[in-house]
Formats: structure tokens, sequence, C-alpha cells
């Protein structure tokens, strides 16, 4: 069926083939988030089990919502293991690394995603694709806030007292 909503496909090809980098990797972070909430082991046993477990739970949801943004734009997303490490800018971990290196490894993940967003945003901006623009900010958004949050468990900056 033809598909008439105010973007060109040529537009919808190039907005699809970024939203498929993002959910590259997206789904190559969510599967290493499972893996360390799987096997993560330490003192900080119960709070990065419970930390991970709600990560990857909404990763799975944002793996939905990119790969029905490019069906929407009338294209096919992507859907196998190869395809998505092919495509993905985030190494896979085969090991179980101590705690410290996963919350690193998934700093850099999360970081990953935000970066591969940032680079189809001004793709869908001009082509006036508003429903991409409104989930690429939104994924950026997440993943930054997220991103924080590692970086501070990661941080050994002394605590600081409020001025006055």
């Amino acid at each position: 069926m033809n598909i008439d909503i105010g973007i060109s496909i040529t537009d919808r090809d190039q907005i699809a083939t970024g939203l498929a980098e993002v959910l590259a990797d997206s789904y190559t972070l969510y599967l290493k988030t499972q893996s360390f909430h799987w096997n993560v082991t330490g003192p900080m046993f119960q709070t990065l089990h419970t930390l991970f477990e709600q990560q990857y739970t909404e990763l799975a949801t944002a793996v939905d919502q990119l790969a029905e943004r490019i069906r929407a734009l009338g294209i096919y997303a992507p859907g196998s293991f190869s395809r998505f490490q092919a495509m993905s800018s985030i190494q896979e971990e085969t090991g179980v690394p101590l705690a410290n290196r996963m919350l690193e490894q998934l700093l850099e993940g999360h970081e990953a995603v935000i970066r591969t967003a940032r680079k189809v945003l001004p793709v869908a901006q001009e082509a006036h694709d508003e429903a991409t623009v409104d989930l690429l900010v939104n994924r950026m958004s997440v993943h930054e806030k997220t991103a924080w949050m590692l970086r501070s468990m990661l941080s050994e900056s002394p605590v600081l007292l409020p001025v006055g």
C-alpha cells in the first residue's frame, strides 16, 4: 500500500535506517543489562540486581517503540542477533566482569545510544517527522538520566554540603 504521511520515501528510508541503528544499540544494551542482572555478585548485589532489572525492563519497552516507529514509516525493522550485532556501536560482553566494570560498561552503552540517536535526530527534524523527533528526544532523555545515575554510582567524590 502507498504510504502518504507527508514524509517522502527517501526521508522515511533515511530515518528508518538511523532508527534501526538506535534499535540495534538499544537491543545490545538490553541484552548486556539483562546478563548483568543475572550475573552480578558482590556487596552491592541486591542494589545492582534490582537496578539492572529496572533498566532492562525499560529497554525492552524502548526496543518495541523503536521497531514500531520503523514499521510506521513503512520500512521493515531488523530483528536478528546478527543484524543487531552488525549495526550496533556497543560491544557485547561474553564474560562476567566485576560489578564496577558492569556499571562502567552500562554507562558507556547508554552514552553510545545517545550519540547514535543524536545522529538521526537532525534527519527527522529536517523531514518534519515530529513523531520520530519526539521518540528520539524521549529516548535521549531517559539514557542521559540513566547515564548520570550510573556515573554517580561510580563517582568517589566527597559529599558536598549546601552553601550558606
